[in-house]
């Protein structure tokens, strides 16, 4: 009897533990990095499902500085949705474009928090023939920044 008890209690453990791990909801707002090393943080999401934030991209076409930029955003119906979907635009502050990022909010397989985009970026040009070369299209996976524990930071032979 002890045996049968013992096992069923183990047949069950695997549907315990992913019942457990996809009851986790993701949450958009936050400090995020993409595999490009490109930061964005994004603030507490509002009722309506609105946002906003800034982006510091790590790559660009332009020799120009690089500099913070705004975005502005929306999830879809984020009361409802543990895995949302949202967009939102980046204005860059620091050349003629603007870049549109549609994605979702996933929760892995490990339990962690990723964003899975795809993007439009759209640079001014000079004439309509010259159309043809003004957008371009990508894709970003962001992983969430997490905030390092101070007592990890600290180490005993001292500052570097």
């Amino acid at each position: 009897m002890m045996g049968k008890v013992i096992f069923s209690l183990l047949l069950a453990l695997p549907l315990v533990t992913l019942g457990t791990s996809s009851d986790k909801k993701c949450v958009l707002s936050g400090s995020w990095r993409n595999e490009l090393g490109s930061n964005m943080t994004i603030s507490a999401v509002n009722a309506e499902g609105g946002f906003s934030g800034s982006y510091l991209t790590a790559v660009t076409a332009t020799n120009k500085r690089i500099l913070v930029s705004p975005l502005k955003g929306s999830q879809n119906h984020k009361s409802q949705r543990k895995q949302p979907t949202f967009g939102f635009t980046v204005s860059w502050t620091f050349s003629n474009s603007v870049t549109v990022f549609v994605g979702q909010c996933f929760m892995d397989d490990n339990g962690e928090e990723i964003l899975k985009t795809m993007w439009l970026l759209r640079q001014e040009v000079r004439s309509p023939g010259a159309d043809w070369k003004a957008t371009r299209v990508g894709t970003n996976v962001f992983t969430r920044i997490k905030r390092q524990n101070v007592d990890e930071s600290v180490r005993s032979d001292g500052p570097q």
